[in-house]
C-alpha cells in the first residue's frame, strides 16, 4: 500500500471528508481492519485566509510547498491538496517535490468523460470561478467549461462557502440559491453536468436536487487517491 500525503485544514470540514471516506473506501476494498496509510498536515486556515484576502499568494505558495516537502520527507508516496482553490498553486508545489501531486481537476474530468458529459458548469470559490487554474486544466482534459460571470452571483457563491459551509452551516436559502444559479446555467450555457468545484459545496447540493448529473471534485479526488493507495491504478 502506498502512503498518502495530505495538505489539509482548508477547511477542516473538507479534510474530515477526505480522512473518513479514504479510510472507508480502502476498508471496503481491502477488507478486514485495513485502513489507509496517510500523513496529514493540517494548516491553520485563518492564517491562510488572511493571506488570501491580502493577495499574498507568493507567501501561501512557499508555505504549501514547504509542507509538501515535509510530507515527502516523512514518507508520503504522493501528495494531495484537500481543497480546490489551492490547486491554483499546484504546478509550483509539484515543481518543488520529487513525488507526484494528484491534481483534483484531472480526477473529476475523467469522471465526466466516463459519463460522456463534455459540457459542464463549474462552481467554486471566487478564485476558482474568476481565474483559469481549474477551468484551464479541465479544458486541457477535453471539457467545455462555463462559470458564472455576474459579479453579484460570484460574490454570493463565494460568501456562502466561506461564511457558512467552511463553518459547517447548511442553510436552506443558500441551497436554493445555488440550485437557481445552476438551473440558470442549464438554460443559458446548455451545460450537461455541474462540477462542484469546492470541497464544501457537496455539503449543500445533492444529486436529487438537480436534473443534470453532479460531479463532486471531492469524491472524484478521493476515488483516485484510494485507487492509487491500493495500487489499483498506477500514477502516470
Amino acid at each position: 500500500m502506498k502512503t498518502i500525503g495530505i495538505i489539509g485544514g482548508m477547511s477542516y470540514e473538507s479534510t474530515l471528508h477526505y480522512y473518513e471516506r479514504i479510510n472507508d473506501q480502502v476498508n471496503q476494498l481491502a477488507g478486514g481492519l485495513t485502513c489507509a496509510k496517510m500523513i496529514i498536515y493540517n494548516v491553520n486556515f485563518e492564517e491562510i485566509r488572511q493571506l488570501m484576502l491580502n493577495n499574498k499568494w507568493d507567501q501561501i505558495k512557499l508555505n504549501l510547498a514547504s509542507i509538501a516537502k515535509t510530507l515527502e520527507t516523512a514518507g508520503a508516496d504522493y501528495i494531495v491538496i484537500a481543497t480546490n482553490t489551492m490547486h491554483k498553486l499546484a504546478d509550483y508545489i509539484q515543481s518543488q517535490i520529487n513525488i507526484p501531486l494528484i491534481h483534483i481537476a484531472d480526477c473529476v474530468a475523467q469522471k465526466c468523460k466516463e459519463s460522456n458529459i463534455l459540457n459542464v458548469g463549474l462552481l467554486g470559490t471566487k478564485y476558482t470561478m474568476i481565474e483559469d487554474f481549474l477551468k484551464k486544466r479541465l479544458m486541457q482534459n477535453g471539457l467545455g467549461v462555463s462559470t458564472p460571470t455576474n459579479d453579484e452571483v460570484i460574490n454570493k457563491i463565494d460568501r456562502i462557502i466561506f461564511d457558512e459551509l467552511c463553518k459547517g452551516q447548511i442553510k436552506n436559502n443558500s441551497k436554493q440559491y445555488y440550485i437557481e444559479v445552476i438551473n440558470g446555467m442549464i438554460t443559458q450555457n446548455n451545460i450537461q453536468g455541474i462540477i462542484l468545484g469546492c470541497t464544501e459545496i457537496e455539503m449543500l447540493i445533492k444529486a436529487t436536487d438537480l436534473d443534470i448529473p453532479i460531479f463532486d471534485t471531492t469524491q472524484s479526488h478521493i476515488d483516485y487517491i484510494v485507487d492509487y493507495a491500493l495500487e489499483r491504478k498506477l500514477i502516470k
